[in-house]
């Protein structure tokens, strides 16, 4: 539901369509939202346990999944949730034929995957939320060692959201310059090995979350409205997403794993050609084919 309140909030859409399978819990929420209308810009809500409530969709987000247990790999969600793919893809591809697929549920990386090979869509139009949101905690981690604002410091991870996730430090800038030259307040760079640090607590956070409070939901959910804003106002702004990857960055395997990407209208409009360091590529093609691994002993 984070997801549908940042939309909201963020005037994105003018109908927002729920579809879940527990009936009195998906009318409770959709109740509980039409409530807000006078403090929230005019959208039409509506919510039904049938796929055809979402007929003619610009863009269907998927959130459903087996939630995420305390120290649960993402990967180990992925027996769990591909039988509930193999319900939900096709409905929504037979009432929505031109939408964009949006994947949210995890492992984002292999289910965006299998979204692609059961709609039959371009893969253009079905994409990851991917390590938007871990780039996100990374820039956060760094404005708050410099007190400044995460608006000011640009950079992305990439490859698989979770574990094998590859921070991109060669191209991370604070107010455009290196991160790696820049100095707190005490006078101190970042090392490799605090480097290596931050990378394990932007991998651990959410771990960290569903430990304190048992899901993640306010990240993701206003990193998905990043991405919608771009997707449906054609902004064609540059996110870390999953994308299909093959004949990118040396990656030689028919995956999906986040790039730095254009989004617009039409979905993915390309992917970036971001100079990376070779330990950085070799991490990347690293990380390919650990999702590569799992995937290939997938049946659907």
């Amino acid at each position: 539901m984070a997801c549908a309140q940042t939309c909201l909030t963020e005037d994105l859409v003018d109908e927002l369509a729920l579809v879940d399978i527990q009936a009195d819990k998906l009318r409770g929420e959709m109740l509980d939202l039409q409530h807000a209308a006078a403090f929230l810009p005019r959208v039409k809500i509506v919510a039904d346990t049938d796929y055809a409530i979402s007929a003619g969709s610009d863009i269907c987000i998927v959130t459903a999944g087996a939630r995420q247990r305390e120290g649960e790999s993402r990967p180990s969600l992925l027996g769990r949730n591909l039988t509930l793919f193999k319900s939900i893809i096709p409905q929504l591809v037979h009432y929505s034929p031109n939408a964009i697929l949006l994947i949210v549920s995890n492992p984002v990386d292999i289910l965006t995957y299998v979204s692609w090979k059961l709609s039959g869509f371009p893969p253009n139009r079905v994409i990851g939320t991917g390590t938007n949101l871990d780039s996100s905690r990374l820039r956060f981690l760094i404005a708050d060692k410099f007190d400044v604002n995460a608006h000011n410091v640009h950079g992305y991870m990439v490859g698989e959201h979770g574990d094998s996730s590859v921070p991109l430090w060669s191209t991370l800038t604070l107010a455009n310059v290196p991160v790696l030259n820049v100095r707190d307040k005490n006078g101190v760079s970042y090392s490799k090995e605090s480097l290596q640090e931050l990378h394990r607590t932007v991998v651990e956070s959410a771990y960290e979350v569903i430990k304190l409070k048992g899901y993640t939901s306010w990240a993701i959910g206003y990193s998905t409205a990043s991405l919608v804003k771009s997707l449906l106002r054609d902004q064609r702004r540059i996110y870390p997403v999953s994308v299909r990857a093959k004949g990118f960055y040396g990656i030689e395997n028919e995956v999906y794993l986040s790039l730095p990407s254009q989004l617009g209208r039409a979905g993915v409009l390309g992917v970036a050609n971001v100079k990376m360091g070779e330990e950085e590529m070799q991490k990347l093609q690293q990380s390919a084919k650990t999702i590569w691994k799992l995937q290939s002993e997938l049946e659907f």
